[in-house]
């Protein structure tokens, strides 16, 4: 089995290195305005559309990234990794264009037009119980019996530095932005997004946005050192059920970050209401939980030019029609 990562950490060097190794692979996707959103917050939102990238997410960018830099020995023998679903498509589109053989492990909860969209990209999928199995563990021992590469879906450098290339083209294209809202559940993209600020020698402040049920960064933020959690299962954002930040992600946010703050799931579901009513986005709960944040207590947005990464549109249709239903 290959090294989970390379030695040297990311650096805001690293995620101008992503830029260019994506450029014309990734769609830079476009970052929408609200009226209706800039008069009801009295600010100025902009909207990085990542629920439009290939695959229907931010992930593809840290997963070519990573598979991108592999040696040809390695592109043989494949990658692994496990995931709830973005990640999961994200590494099987990036090994299918790349022509290596990808194999995920899924938890028996994962959405199903998730699992469907990965086999469908190439990649072999094995299911696991969340409740009862230990998920790494089992890649860890798949890769070793395989001789694959594990890219592990926020906790390794190159998939930082990756992620971190969606908050890098909303600076270069919206400049003095104050605040940037990011999405949290492995902290793979929060992590990127504070390297882009440094990369973009920007002053945006950087507030991670996380469930209030499954608020391990906010927690680990708060003692200063990384604070597990039992695996959330009482947040509609599937995306963000992360038990524990990684050593590298919660190293660059401790640094970093302005803030942690959290969001309940009625205000991810009336953030998924407007997006689909008010701008026309397909947007999935996780991938609506920056701008959910607005109404986040001690959060103040008067007078200021927003940033809020969309992370992602990957959603079941009926699980998506209830939510605007109810």
């Amino acid at each position: 089995m290959d090294a989970l990562f390379p030695i040297a950490p990311p650096s805001p060097a690293s995620v101008l290195q992503a830029a260019n190794r994506l450029k014309g692979l990734v769609h830079r996707t476009p970052i929408l305005r609200s009226t209706a959103a800039d008069e009801k917050y009295s600010a100025q939102f902009f909207f990085k559309c990542e629920n439009l990238q290939r695959t229907g997410s931010f992930k593809f960018r840290g997963a070519f990234n990573t598979l991108a830099q592999l040696s040809d020995a390695q592109r043989e023998r494949g990658v692994i990794t496990f995931s709830a679903g973005n990640h999961a498509q994200a590494l099987a589109l990036a090994a299918r264009l790349l022509d290596m053989p990808a194999l995920v492990l899924m938890p028996e909860t994962a959405p199903s037009s998730k699992m469907a969209a990965t086999r469908e990209y190439g990649a072999q999928v094995l299911t696991y119980d969340p409740m009862t199995e230990d998920r790494q563990a089992i890649c860890q021992r798949l890769a070793l019996e395989r001789g694959m590469t594990l890219v592990p879906p926020s906790e390794h450098p190159e998939v930082i530095a990756g992620q971190g290339t969606a908050a890098l083209e909303l600076l270069e294209d919206v400049p003095c932005l104050d605040i940037l809202l990011v999405p949290v559940g492995g902290g793979g993209l929060i992590a990127g997004s504070l390297l882009a600020v440094q990369a973009a020698n920007s002053n945006c402040r950087v507030v991670g946005v996380e469930p209030e049920h499954a608020n391990d960064a906010q927690q680990s933020l708060r003692t200063g050192q990384i604070v597990q959690i039992p695996l959330p299962r009482s947040t509609i954002a599937d995306g963000a059920q992360a038990q524990a930040l990684g050593p590298l992600a919660f190293g660059l946010i401790r640094k970093h970050v302005e803030d942690i703050v959290t969001t309940s799931d009625a205000s991810m579901v009336q953030a998924m209401r407007f997006f689909a009513e008010r701008m026309k986005q397909v947007v999935e709960p996780t991938g609506a939980l920056a701008f959910a944040a607005a109404n986040a207590a001690g959060l103040d947005l008067h007078g200021a030019r927003v940033g809020v990464l969309i992370s992602g549109g990957n959603v079941d249709l009926p699980r998506y029609a209830r939510f605007l239903a109810d």
